[in-house]
């Protein structure tokens, strides 16, 4: 990819055909350089953006120790969302008060149940902006791309933060479990018509996305046929939503007692009929003939690459890399820190192909921003303004085209999966306006959205970089954490002399404008000529193509 000229907007570029392989590097310890350019690139994948602080935090660190503190979960269960909509003379009508949770309340209507949908993805992304240092924040993305669902088909708020809790919980654990999970889950249950699913009338929606989607995917050596769709289908009946006690339960009533017959691929294996509760029991059966299956280990490896590593798995990847943590995948029991572990430790994932190679998805530019600038958002005790702050930011992700929450269907957003364009989809003539419009709002006069105005202080970012008032090293340093490839040196020095320094002829106008400000903050008129300048610097910094690779 010739990665200065992705942003072209032409509507007739189609992606080249791979004819060779990009890298021939595999998964491979590591042993290579270890240091700024490793480290945002890895904070870049694993989390939202590289927060300057926690570039030092990890380049104190060896690699190795580094991935796995990234891999440790998220004990600590997040507060849930909470009643932030009773505004403008709304009262919500099941009795939860402003500042309680609504997840165990009643449903109520579908006015009340839009606005805690609101509610619920404001709670989202306030969670992504106040990530730990863990990969666990981003890995439920990965997940709720994965295990697709829309809170607009769904409704009931309630079931989709059930849904989400359900994933942060097996976010980092194992990849089976979650599947069962997933599938008895009340939310999934609804958007894919399961609770509909009974012996008289077997409905096949969720078992197809269970084989095509979800567990062996539709790659040629995915074999599945029709006949297991509907044995799996049949597995599946009796499954119903409670929406009092806000969970699933079985009704042996509705389930179909007689054998299920699958395809050879799955080496003709039957699952008995069972009576009773034990009904339950026949989900296990299925998931045990499915995670039998190679391929279901080598289809979730190219869907953790493309998300993490590059968006085309080309033959070299599918046997150096794809191949071999499969194998991780399934000697592990499909629990998924093995393969995550090998995957950032390896000489692949810091190979100089593999950087800056990846345009960002919404979520990641918008969250990414707010947080490696540091700006400020109310605490969430402050419910009022941080769920609108976290709101107006989700929405300026939405208008981006990454909704989280509503997916555009069952397969998750196209840019992770659809060839050729894959990522190449969230730059278009609509999204990348809106990108650049956010950017330049941001670090100059604010975003105002939904009553509430968010704003870059490029003194909090330019603080925490080690030399700031030598001008040729902090805009080295910025464009360390904040670009994933170099600049060429004319154009920084084009950056220091033209948009830095405004044509001044000598480096030290700006050291002196600098150590003015620091040796006197409180000078209100040094404070806004050395803000002014940096404005001027990281807007520029962030109107180039380059910014928007991770």
């Amino acid at each position: 990819m010739d990665r200065r000229s992705f942003l072209t907007l032409n509507s007739s570029r189609k992606a080249a055909p791979v004819k060779a392989a990009r890298t021939f590097t595999g998964i491979s310890p590591y042993t290579g350089t270890w240091g700024t350019a490793q480290v945002v690139h890895l904070l870049k994948r694993a989390m939202f953006g590289a927060a300057p602080a926690d570039v030092s935090h990890f380049a104190g660190m060896s690699m190795n120790q580094a991935v796995d503190a990234l891999l440790v979960p998220i004990a600590a269960t997040p507060a849930p969302p909470v009643n932030s909509y009773q505004t403008g003379g709304y009262v919500d009508p099941t009795g939860v008060v402003p500042g309680a949770t609504w997840v165990t309340a009643p449903e109520g209507d579908e006015d009340l149940n839009d606005h805690r949908r609101y509610s619920y993805k404001a709670w989202w992304t306030g969670l992504m902006l106040n990530q730990s240092r863990s990969i666990h924040e981003k890995m439920v993305l990965f997940w709720h791309n994965h295990f697709a669902t829309e809170t607009n088909i769904v409704q009931d708020a309630r079931f989709m933060y059930a849904h989400n809790a359900m994933l942060r919980s097996h976010a980092l654990g194992n990849f089976k479990a979650l599947t069962k999970a997933v599938t008895i889950d009340p939310a999934m249950l609804v958007y894919l018509n399961g609770y509909l699913n009974e012996k008289t009338a077997a409905d096949e929606n969720y078992a197809r996305e269970l084989l095509e989607l979800f567990t062996c995917g539709k790659g040629p050596d995915s074999l599945y046929q029709e006949e297991d769709v509907r044995a799996a289908a049949h597995v599946l009946t009796g499954y119903k939503v409670d929406k009092v006690n806000i969970s699933s339960y079985f009704d042996p009533t509705k389930h179909d007692v007689e054998n299920k017959q699958f395809s050879n691929w799955f080496s003709n294996k039957v699952i008995t009929g069972k009576t009773g509760m034990a009904g339950t029991t026949e989900l296990d059966d299925m998931l045990n003939i499915i995670f039998a299956q190679q391929e279901v280990a080598k289809f979730i490896c190219r869907k953790l690459y493309q998300f993490f590593i590059y968006y085309e798995v080309d033959s070299t990847a599918e046997a150096d890399v794809i191949t071999p943590l499969a194998d991780i995948f399934r000697q592990a029991n499909y629990d998924i820190r093995p393969v995550l572990s090998a995957l950032f430790k390896s000489e692949h994932f810091y190979d100089p192909a593999n950087m800056s190679c990846l345009i960002k998805s919404p979520v990641d530019y918008t969250v990414g921003m707010c947080r490696e600038f540091g700006v400020k958002f109310a605490p969430a005790t402050d419910y009022m303004n941080a769920y609108a702050q976290w709101r107006s930011l989700q929405s300026a992700a939405g208008s981006q085209q990454q909704n989280i929450g509503d997916p555009p269907g069952v397969s998750g957003w196209d840019a992770y999966y659809l060839a050729p364009q894959f990522h190449e989809l969230w730059i278009n003539t609509d999204t990348l306006p809106k990108r650049n419009f956010l950017a330049d709002q941001m670090i100059t006069t604010g975003y105002n959205s939904m009553g509430q105005r968010l704003q870059i202080d490029p003194l909090v970012f330019t603080q925490q970089l080690p030399d700031p008032g030598n001008p040729v090293h902090l805009i080295n340093d910025a464009l360390a954490i904040l670009y994933r490839m170099d600049l060429s040196g004319a154009m920084k020095t084009y950056l220091k002399d033209k948009i830095l320094l405004k044509d001044q002829e000598q480096d030290y106008y700006w050291t002196q404008a600098w150590d003015q400000y620091i040796s006197n903050p409180g000078d209100t008129m040094q404070k806004a000529l050395v803000t002014d300048m940096l404005k001027a610097l990281y807007k520029t910094i962030m109107n180039l193509s380059e910014y928007h690779l991770a």
